[in-house]
């Protein structure tokens, strides 16, 4: 028993020296805020299943709160994904507020104490696709970016495999602008549990350029510039995502990320596979696609089943051709299917 177990530990140790990459065939399987088809996203419950059900990554889109404190969820807008309405002590913080130009009513994380956060409950953000999932509904708080890496660092002890991180700077500009930037809170905790540099299973991902160009000349960890098939990033008025695919925009991109995170519809057109993959091979990029869900509604015209809006389609044959398309890695709030749909069968 105990020779069993030292065995498990070394495996873990001889892992942990190596790179995801060396020790992965196939695309990497990022797991989408979470096993966010199966719980309420961005939930430590979430991420466990997600890690529990074989995920290489799972994704923490990141916000902050008033006192500085890295928090997970989609958007700094809580009312959505959170029982906050139900506080008549907080009702007077509801507000509107314009977030990279566009006018958002609700709550907002910057407004709440870390304290003040810890009182509420999340919730479902699709239950009328998802009801299963109102079950959880207020059951689970918001994890701070340090429960996240502690909960990672566990999981990594009781599997004995490497379980990576891919947290997303949500709004960097708009952060930075009322004086709660990311760059320093993310690198420092990132910095602490031993996450340093490009060998290390984390990628940073951000809609905006800037903050990663910041972000290029502060760590070696691995950035990842996402794009999606409309407008364009937040702190380029004027640049559109379709520039930054273009030959010389990949090659622009090369120079401070690793990688780019299309939108699915950018690397499966109706039509079929586009040619992005291989022009960001190219240029030295890889590519990690997102996101892969099951439901109808998020699924290509070819991959939906069925005369329901709200039913599922044909999800293992859309990721096995998003694999086809040589992508090396995807995002899905499911992975135990879409493990599943890339196993090849005995």
């Amino acid at each position: 028993m105990i020779g069993r177990e030292l065995a498990r530990i070394g495996l873990f140790l001889l892992m942990s020296l190596l790179p995801l990459s060396v020790v992965q065939a196939e695309p990497l399987l990022i797991a989408h805020r979470g096993a966010s088809g199966e719980r309420p996203e961005h939930t430590l419950a979430a991420y466990e299943r997600a890690i529990d059900q074989g995920a290489d990554f799972i994704e923490p889109d990141l916000v902050l709160t008033k006192d500085g404190v890295l928090v997970a969820r989609h958007e700094n807008e809580i009312g959505g994904t959170t029982d906050v309405a139900d506080h008549p002590e907080f009702a007077d913080r509801k507000t509107t507020k314009v977030i990279d130009g566009v006018e958002m009513a609700g709550w907002f994380t910057e407004d709440f104490t870390l304290a003040e956060l810890r009182t509420l409950r999340a919730r479902e953000r699709l239950p009328d696709l998802r009801p299963a999932n109102k079950r959880f509904d207020t059951l689970y708080q918001i994890p701070t970016f340090e429960e996240i890496l502690k909960l990672v660092r566990a999981k990594e002890a009781e599997s004995g495999r490497r379980i990576g991180l891919y947290p997303e700077t949500k709004h960097p500009s708009y952060f930075a602008g009322i004086g709660l930037a990311h760059q320093a809170p993310l690198l420092d905790l990132l910095n602490r549990y031993g996450y340093m540099t490009e060998a290390d299973p984390v990628f940073i991902q951000s809609f905006e350029v800037g903050n990663l160009k910041a972000l290029r000349a502060a760590t070696r960890l691995r950035l990842i510039q996402l794009v999606d098939a409309e407008g364009g990033p937040a702190d380029l008025p004027g640049t559109r995502y379709d520039d930054l695919l273009t030959v010389q925009g990949l090659a622009d991109i090369a120079t401070y990320a690793d990688g780019i995170g299309p939108s699915a519809a950018l690397v499966i057109a109706p039509e079929g596979a586009t040619a992005l993959v291989g022009r960001a091979h190219d240029a030295g990029l890889q590519v990690h696609v997102w996101t892969l869900r099951m439901e109808n509604p998020f699924l290509p015209a070819q991959y939906q089943r069925g005369d329901d809006p709200e039913g599922r389609g044909d999800f293992a044959g859309y990721v096995r051709a998003m694999v086809r398309t040589g992508v090396d890695g995807l995002f899905s709030d499911f992975p135990a299917q879409a493990r599943a749909a890339m196993t090849p069968a005995p």
